[in-house]
């Protein structure tokens, strides 16, 4: 009688303890189906990407979080990495109509940090249509280029000097760069301060004239008198109006027929 009560009280034991682990389990599997994440608990197990968005500036930083993105999660979602045309409608800007983005922006989460690789020139223009402009209105060597040939970074203005050697010992970027629009370096327009020492290099004989020169002119700066898109060639009359009778000026219309030349002027 005993040993029959022992069983019977191991079955209902048993049972009981079977069921708890059912309803357990149940539970468990309720509560795992139902579970929301946070965008703290992203961190948790992803550590690079968070440290990457931290680390720099970009509308990924500022706009959207984590689960704005990535709209599931593994392994019951489908949607875990999304699409770039999510957020950017190709139908907004021509940019966004290229395709593989990630040939440039090689991480969505450091979207700004750009990687040029090739030669690229019209995924740039998308964004940079005015410099396009540029070099189509005015050809010169610096739009055969591709823009990368140049702006090796995103974002990066090169020094002139990496390419070219300065007018003058001592130019620096910024003396060029007032003479020559980078992406129409041929379309000159000198300031009037612009010191002669930067135009004498490609007008030496002109440069010899001047140094000999004992009038005013030996003191002005080129463009002083060459104002405006190089090459102007000014007239006389601009500055010294008619200094002569009319009967001169009728005679010999030409200033330079009696002071020979505006670089080595004879009164």
């Amino acid at each position: 009688m005993l040993k029959r009560n022992m069983v019977l009280l191991g079955k209902v034991l048993g049972a009981t303890v079977l069921s708890a682990m059912i309803t357990v389990g149940a539970a468990g599997t309720v509560k795992a189906e139902r579970a929301e994440l946070a965008v703290s608990d992203c961190a948790k197990c992803h550590e690079k990407e968070p440290v990457t968005i931290a680390a720099n500036e970009s509308m990924h930083k500022t706009a959207v979080t984590c689960l704005d993105c990535h709209l599931e999660h593994g392994p019951w979602g489908t949607e875990i990495v999304p699409q770039c045309s999510m957020c950017h409608d190709p139908g907004d800007k021509t940019h966004f109509a290229l395709d593989d983005c990630l040939s440039c922006h090689v991480d969505p989460h450091n979207p700004l940090g750009i990687v040029f690789e090739g030669e690229r020139v019209k995924e740039c223009l998308t964004c940079h249509q005015q410099q396009g402009d540029e070099f189509a209105q005015y050809p010169s060597k610096h739009s055969e280029q591709s823009c990368n040939f140049c702006h090796e970074k995103h974002g990066e203005i090169p020094d002139c000097s990496r390419c070219h050697e300065p007018h003058a010992e001592g130019q620096v970027m910024a003396d060029c760069l007032a003479c020559h629009p980078a992406h129409h370096p041929l379309q000159i327009v000198p300031d009037i301060t612009t010191p002669r020492a930067f135009c004498v290099p490609c007008h030496e004989e002109i440069g010899e004239l001047m140094a000999q020169t004992t009038t005013k002119h030996q003191t002005f700066t080129c463009a002083f008198c060459h104002r405006g898109s190089h090459p102007t060639v000014p007239q006389c009359r601009g500055c010294h109006g008619e200094p002569h009778g009319a009967a001169i000026h009728k005679k010999m219309p030409e200033c330079i027929e009696c002071h020979m030349d505006a670089h080595f002027l004879q009164k």
